[in-house]
């Protein structure tokens, strides 16, 4: 336990979590065993692969990876600098801070809230409901704080030296307070999900509320820019009644009522709400709790869900785009895995909304800068469509790890002499599985704003993610489909997906170049068509068997 010892910080507190019925010293053991167990565990952000550490002597990896945050936290900095609008500034320090931290915690607050590995061992033994529930919590914020912390470093001490004290004092508590209430509002969403849904069910729902998630955190980034306009070169804020639901808000207005020239009654109603709000929403979170904690034991149901309509559009399909048996087969194993693979679609899925929400907002932002509807239909704002292969290369590099990769002993036993057919297989799954619908679903509604002039555009976008596809999995590490465990899952090929999200970038710089030619959409096409074919062939040649 002498990783741990820095909970001694805990110990001055000890006496108020007595005084609220937790035992404290049993509180703090399970709170070890949590953080020991978590040293065993690689986080994706981690470059380094440690297969061969030796787990006695490892540390806690996700500590390790916290300096990749102080890196991405420099892209505060120049909003920190700038003097122009506290409210203005400080509510995009905060919405991009939310955002980041919220779809950090979409994943990893699922797998620490929602574990209930432990109830079979705790629930058996003289341990309090409520010493276990404030473990769980210590042990979310525990990461939450730290993860924060690694956010805000470089722009708490940019502001202390560009605003002073009072300004980093107020950061400091403001960014304490988001922390809280980010914490009570993600278990409160999961609450309502374990209140009204079971087994099954409700593990697919996690997953949509996810994506559901990440697509409003994004698109309400985006709003926050809205709230502000722009004359003479001065930040102008006028605050709106519907603007008390923009959560940043709340935590910027502070420093336009106490540091700015902000005195107006809502600035005042969001600075007191920054406080009221936090604490309204953790009292909710608390009085939750125990429900919350009941309603896991959902979690732990399973239910078949045999389906024979799914299964015949599983076959139907798979006689359409496999050639042999056997990739058929993996076809089928693969598009079942990736739709009962809970921890590869908490993984995967909420790189989905991304891939959905991205094209829509950069058209948007072209919609505002060309000046009208009218004006951007005549544009090409339809290569904005190759956003949605942004999701590719990652969905590929996760295609090989499983929760159940035990099971991969098949491989091994099977009489398998074509292994191309199963990398074949599972790659055709991904593509009809995951990409299919959300190309789809795009071109039809790029096909409703531009009109039906950009169909042959939509084939091309289509080839070249198709291109894309076998690209990406030339360059990226091979493995046998669902056959690693996700301990495993490294991020090492994080300059590879760099690389791979460049390359998507050419192909549309292509696809625009080919547009100045004459019929240079057709002759785009013809070429794409080629380097698939040659590509799908080329691609799955002595491929590694384990």
């Amino acid at each position: 336990m002498g990783s741990v010892k820095w909970l001694q910080i805990l110990d001055p507190l000890r006496g108020l979590f007595e005084r609220s019925g937790i035992d404290y010293e049993m509180m703090r053991r399970i709170l070890e065993v949590k953080l020991l167990m978590d040293g065993r565990r690689v986080p994706t952000l981690i470059q380094k692969s440690s297969k061969n550490a030796d787990p006695d002597k490892q540390s806690n990896q996700f500590i390790k990876s916290l300096w990749i945050y102080v890196i991405i936290s420099v892209i505060l900095v120049p909003f920190i600098v700038m003097k122009t609008n506290y409210m203005f500034q400080m509510s995009l320090v905060f919405g991009i801070l939310m955002f980041m931290i919220t779809t950090s915690m979409i994943s990893d607050f699922s797998s620490v809230m929602l574990d209930v590995r432990d109830r079979n061992i705790l629930f058996s033994k003289p341990v309090q409901r409520r010493t276990i529930s404030m473990a769980k919590m210590l042990h979310v914020m525990i990461y939450l704080l730290l993860l924060t912390g690694s956010l805000t470093v470089v722009p708490l001490l940019v502001g202390l030296f560009k605003h002073g004290v009072l300004f980093f004092l107020l950061f400091l508590v403001e960014i304490v307070l988001m922390d809280f209430f980010i914490v009570a509002l993600t278990a409160a969403l999961y609450w309502l999900v374990l209140r009204f849904f079971d087994g099954e069910k409700l593990k697919d729902i996690i997953n949509y509320v996810q994506i559901g998630l990440t697509i409003v955190m994004t698109v309400g980034y985006q709003f926050i820019s809205r709230l502000f306009s722009v004359i003479d070169l001065k930040v102008a804020f006028r605050p709106q009644w519907w603007e008390i639901f923009i959560f940043p808000a709340w935590f910027a207005s502070p420093f336009e009522w106490l540091l700015g020239e902000g005195k107006s009654p809502l600035v005042i109603v969001f600075s007191v709400l920054s406080v009221v709000g936090t604490a309204a929403a953790w009292g909710l979170y608390s009085l939750l709790m125990p429900s919350f904690e009941r309603n896991l034991q959902k979690l732990a149901s399973h239910h078949g869900r045999g389906n024979t309509s799914r299964f015949r559009l599983q076959e139907g399909l798979g006689r359409l785009f496999c050639r042999s048996r056997i990739e058929r087969l993996f076809f089928r194993f693969s598009w079942d895995m990736m739709g009962r693979e809970r921890d590869f679609k908490l993984k995967v899925y909420p790189q989905l909304g991304f891939s959905i929400i991205f094209p829509f907002i950069f058209m948007f932002n072209m919609l505002r800068s060309e000046g009208g509807f009218a004006a951007m239909r005549m544009g090409k704002g339809y290569l904005f469509l190759y956003f949605c292969g942004l999701m590719i290369p990652s969905i590929i590099m996760m295609l090989k790890f499983s929760g159940n990769y035990k099971g991969a002993w098949i491989y091994q036993t099977a009489p398998l002499t074509d292994v191309a057919s199963v990398y074949k297989g599972a790659l055709k799954a991904m593509v009809v599985r995951l990409f299919a619908p959300v190309f789809i679903l795009q071109a039809v509604i790029f096909l409703i704003i531009f009109g039906a002039r950009i169909i042959p555009e939509l084939i091309v976008i289509l080839l070249g993610v198709l291109l894309y596809v076998v690209v990406s999995f030339m360059a990226l590490e091979k493995g046998l489909p669902f056959s690693r465990p996700f301990q495993n899952a490294q991020s090492g090929g994080g300059f590879v997906i760099f690389g791979l999200i460049v390359l998507l970038g050419v192909f549309a710089g292509a696809h625009f170049g080919f547009t100045f030619l004459p019929y240079g959409e057709y002759l785009y096409m013809l070429l794409l068509l080629i380097l698939n074919l040659v590509a799908w062939k080329l691609a799955f040649r002595e491929l590694p068997a384990s």
